[in-house]
């Protein structure tokens, strides 16, 4: 009998695990020695938070190719599966293969006619999505926006028009230390009634969820230097 594949999600912030995911994920944990990663290093440590008596040189861990780089010998990953041990996939923060690596494991399991089970858990888009007042029956989630300042004024545009003219919302997010920049053109070029909402430090002791107009947030002092946060811009 093959064993199954778990997507487990973790943690987006440093908050206790116990807030934030069911105590299912700890059983299924604690039965589980071979894991898939996006880094062993804080998989190591989460897995130790979660269950400390659980001991370490007991578990089999493979580590993904680091962003954008492409997973060499797929199956090597899945060959516990094969031989009956299930297995954990977990992403660095919130659910796996979510704007996270891991879709191609997943992939390829399916194509191998194993069992794929997915734990629930905090979504970071999903949670934005749900606190931001904004249309959540279209939306759209494109990861990082280009970081040279005309492509990124270029592509916030062209996020605005779609959304204007269909309604949908559109989802982004930005590394912590270039939030400002981004926010600084988002506030320069948008239309000053379309609505933006920043959610920042989900989970977290600082949690922040914000939906203003653009001509609000131009008069709104905010610091995100450093602080985990998702955009959603929805124009009228």
């Amino acid at each position: 009998m093959y064993g199954k594949l778990f997507l487990i999600p973790t943690p987006l912030s440093e908050s206790a695990f116990q807030e934030v995911l069911p105590e299912r994920i700890e059983e299924i944990i604690n039965e589980l020695n071979h894991f898939i990663v996006e880094n062993e290093k804080s998989a190591r440590h989460f897995i130790k938070r979660i269950c400390p008596r659980k001991p370490q040189h007991y578990l089999h861990i493979g580590e993904l190719p680091k962003h954008g780089k492409k997973i060499q010998n797929i199956d090597s990953y899945l060959e516990p599966l094969l031989k009956g041990h299930s297995m954990g996939l977990l992403s660095e923060a919130g659910l796996p293969c979510i704007a996270d690596p891991g879709s191609n494991i997943v992939l390829r399991a399916h194509k191998q006619k194993l069992v794929v089970m997915p734990l629930s858990g905090p979504s970071s888009i999903l949670m934005t999505l749900m606190a931001s007042g904004l249309n959540g029956q279209r939306f759209a989630f494109h990861g990082y926006l280009p970081i040279a300042k005309n492509l990124l004024k270029e592509k916030i545009k062209s996020l605005e028009k779609y959304s204007r003219e269909n309604g949908q919302t559109q989802l982004f997010m930005e590394t912590p230390y270039r939030n400002g920049k981004l926010l600084e053109i988002l506030l320069s070029v948008c239309n000053k009634y379309s609505l933006l909402t920043i959610a920042t430090d989900l989970t977290g002791r600082d949690e922040m969820i914000k939906t203003q107009s653009i001509l609000e947030w131009r008069k709104t002092t905010i610091n995100l230097y450093k602080r985990p946060s998702l955009f959603g811009l929805l124009s009228f």
